[in-house]
């Protein structure tokens, strides 16, 4: 599960890594009563990246300017997801942006160390810069020193940047998460430092070990129990077809090809790449069962096209799940000709029809789990949207 960034400054400010005073701001009018001295910057708290490029990073000088800018930010949707709630917090003039991070590498299984001088929005940019130090044996500052030398830092930052580290490292191993990440630690002209803006995720099989993070978000949030971070992106609005796939390029690929195939789209998912550092495969499988209860109950949604390369997660467990979300078998009775008789079970059910494509380890067996419940597994991209769009039209008819 991941953290908001006001959630994981938290966790921050208690394991004594420097943040900057900030304030949760649930509507526009609680900047009426804010503490914090202007000038000051409106975050949006949300799940998804890329704030900053869409609006929803905002400096003001005053409460008139604030909340208007909080009315604007409260009202942005980030790749489908509007804010429940901004974080007000002082500006700080920084100088320097470094990137930091601790994340746990699956294949050599051991915490791995990320650094770089090349931090903020724009750290994409500089990845080949990026250097990292694998915790081969238990954890000591020579590790956290390491990382700071070869970033090329120098002098008095060694040792600032080096405990920032430590710190980290201790809130990663108290807590199972399976990222810390502070992008950018901005460095003052002085020489300190302050986490300006961090991302936490802890391991979904760890988190019942941890009833003091589930306090954290019931305090902060207001809720008993950790909420949902799934973001389904809405589409076209007489649209049919929900989308789900694993991966920004995927998606978007599959995405067009059903567009070209003169299908409409009703909404999609991306329950996340298995290339990025934070990716566990609890939490595919969790954002998968989520995003097909959800699509499932929506009335509008006649098929469910399901596109997912997955290594990580067998594909075996993967069509355990869409089994799951389906039900019990029910007899083929589809007369649809040259669609095969997988997905049809809609009209039985009034459950929308599944078009599954999958490709990884395990796909025998996916296969076979998948068949019981009337659903086809293909290994074709394009005879999957052509099944998918087929089917929608039908369905309308």
């Amino acid at each position: 599960m991941d953290l908001l960034e006001y959630q994981a400054k938290e966790l921050f400010r208690a394991m004594g890594i420097p943040v900057l005073p900030s304030q949760r701001i649930e509507r526009p009018k609680d900047l009426k009563g804010l503490v914090i001295p202007y000038p000051v910057v409106l975050k949006s708290q949300v799940y998804n990246g890329e704030r900053g490029r869409v609006g929803g990073v905002r400096f003001v000088e005053n409460t008139i300017d604030a909340i208007a800018a909080a009315q604007t930010i409260f009202n942005l949707s980030i790749l489908g997801e509007y804010p429940k709630v901004l974080l007000a917090e002082a500006k700080y003039d920084a100088d320097q942006e470094f990137y930091l991070a601790i994340t746990l590498n699956r294949s050599v299984r051991r915490p791995v160390l990320l650094g770089s001088q090349k931090g903020g929005i724009d750290v994409e940019m500089a990845i080949d810069q990026m250097q990292h130090v694998v915790v081969e044996q238990e954890f000591s500052a020579y590790y956290a020193r390491r990382l700071a030398l070869k970033m090329g830092l120098e002098g008095t930052l060694i040792e600032s940047v080096s405990s920032v580290v430590e710190k980290m490292y201790q809130l990663f191993v108290q807590n199972d998460l399976d990222l810390i990440e502070i992008n950018p630690l901005g460095v003052s002209a002085s020489g300190d430092v302050m986490a300006l803006d961090g991302k936490i995720s802890v391991n979904d099989d760890a988190w019942a070990r941890h009833p003091h993070l589930e306090a954290l978000i019931t305090r902060l949030e207001g809720s008993s129990s950790p909420s949902s971070d799934i973001s389904i992106v809405p589409m076209e609005s007489d649209g049919q077809i929900a989308i789900i796939c694993n991966g920004a390029g995927l998606t978007m690929a599959t995405m067009d090809l059903v567009y070209q195939a003169g299908g409409k789209p009703i909404s999609f998912l991306n329950i996340g790449s298995e290339t990025r550092a934070d990716f566990s495969p609890a939490q595919l499988k969790r954002h998968l069962q989520e995003g097909l209860e959800y699509m499932t109950q929506n009335k509008q949604v006649k098929v469910v096209l399901i596109n997912l390369i997955s290594n990580l997660v067998p594909c075996d467990e993967v069509a355990d799940i869409i089994a799951a979300s389906v039900g019990q078998p029910i007899p083929r009775t589809s007369s649809l000709k040259g669609i095969r008789p997988s997905t049809l079970i809609a009209q039985a059910t009034r459950m929308p029809a599944m078009v599954v494509r999958l490709v990884g380890s395990q796909c025998d067996r996916a296969q076979s789990r998948l068949a019981a419940n009337q659903i086809s597994l293909l290994d074709n991209l394009d005879e999957a949207v052509t099944q998918a769009v087929a089917l929608a039209k039908a369905g309308r008819s």
